[in-house]
């Protein structure tokens, strides 16, 4: 592959797009050999110095994420169950010398994970939260990445159809982005403390499975009414957040989820959705996505009149909205944000990427390019700093005390 270093980042990750690993074949049943694909890229005008190089082993790691996030997504949940899952978490964290935490089943419902408990109760493979964390030396911030990791959807009691469940294998895709988003960014030395944490179950249907009207108690210490089943997504990232603010002391906490089939209606095929508590990350997201190919639209943010869909006369609040016509991929994450509180300090960043995880039949691994770029100012890579829209004018600043420093590379 030849290019502009510029434009490196994303061509080399639209690339890896269009390559993707999974495949079977349906002839005596077997397995067929994976299709090894070899990219190979070159700098115009480039001597490979020690920055070409650099730019180089940027462009591999981030391509090997995306290919590592797509082939997670296409793989059927009778291969990628939860257990399988974990194997793949536990490959990354050897990989980079990471000992992943790792709570599930029982001692989900026991610590207080009420939503991430509740929804995966009921399948064969148990739900689990699992996290790896990157803290060196050095950090003045706390950077949490939260994905959805929904192995297979099928509703749950409120069941999905026979035409809207096939498909139901790529509600993983937020956790898939976010592991291989976070082996990319550790291996090209992330400089802050750096957390993924991954919010695995499948939403099955059985006799231990939660039904409507169940009343399930969260870790945020709040009480759902679930009204709907098949709002699974929002009450595992709900236990997910508010673990990465209360134990893990986050500063900067991004969701990403395929959260909502509205997310396609609102923002179309190709752009993700952005809901946040921060204008200025609400503006680096979309600018982020133009850098890298992931392209992001923002929704609407107004907890103060969209929050009241979710009101309940027996708990903190329902699982799913009252009126579907107001804005529901918006009020979705507003239900997450509602976990860690919508006055939490922090920068909160909810990423809807229903629609672009998939072309056609295929996944994309989108979102592994977005967090890689949005977060390049804490990275020490020359390229993913290049390709950063924050901490752009700051990083001048050496005069900043106290909390302006704190957040100097990336705000």
């Amino acid at each position: 592959m030849v290019c502009e270093r510029s434009d490196a980042f994303a061509s080399a990750c639209a690339l890896a797009r269009a390559f993707p690993l999974f495949t079977h074949r349906s002839s005596a049943s077997r397995r067929t050999e994976k299709k090894s694909v070899m990219v190979e890229f070159f700098l115009l005008g480039q001597d490979n110095g020690p920055v070409e190089v650099s730019t180089l082993q940027c462009l591999t790691s981030a391509t090997e994420g995306v290919r590592l996030a797509a082939r997670i997504v296409d793989t059927p949940c009778n291969e990628m169950n939860t257990d399988t899952f974990l194997e793949e978490i536990k490959k990354v964290g050897k990989d980079l010398g990471i000992a992943p935490t790792i709570i599930r089943d029982e001692e989900l419902k026991t610590r207080g994970f009420g939503g991430l408990y509740g929804v995966g109760k009921a399948a064969l493979h148990p739900p689990a939260l699992a996290i790896l964390s990157h803290t060196p030396d050095g950090a003045t911030q706390t950077i949490a990445w939260v994905g959805k990791g929904i192995v297979y959807d099928t509703g749950g009691l409120s069941i999905k159809g026979k035409t809207t469940m096939p498909g139901m294998k790529r509600d993983c895709g937020g956790a898939a982005a976010v592991l291989g988003a976070f082996r990319a960014a550790v291996k090209q030395g992330f400089k802050d403390n750096l957390h993924a944490v991954f919010c695995l179950a499948e939403n099955s249907v059985g006799p231990n499975a939660t039904r409507p009207d169940d009343i399930h108690l969260l870790y945020s210490g709040k009480t759902v009414e679930i009204n709907n089943t098949d709002a699974e997504g929002r009450l595992v990232l709900a236990d997910g957040v508010c673990y990465a603010c209360k134990d893990l002391g986050a500063d900067i906490i991004v969701d990403m989820a395929t959260l909502t089939g509205a997310q396609g209606i609102a923002t179309g095929k190709y752009h993700a959705a952005v809901l946040t508590n921060s204008a200025e990350w609400e503006e680096a997201c979309v600018k982020a996505g133009r850098k890298c190919g992931d392209l992001v639209h923002p929704l609407v943010y107004c907890p103060e009149l969209h929050f009241s869909e979710f009101t309940s006369a027996v708990a903190d609040m329902k699982n799913s909205v009252a009126d579907r016509d107001n804005s529901p991929s918006s009020c979705a994450g507003l239900f997450i944000a509602s976990h860690i509180g919508f006055d939490w300090p922090g920068v909160w960043v909810h990423l809807d990427i229903a629609a672009p995880v998939h072309a056609g039949e295929r996944a994309t691994g989108f979102g592994v390019a977005l967090l890689l770029a949005l977060f390049g100012r804490a990275s020490e890579d020359p390229l993913l700093n290049l390709v950063s829209p924050l901490g752009c004018e700051s990083d001048d600043q050496e005069g900043d005390l106290g909390r302006d420093s704190k957040r100097r590379r990336l705000v």
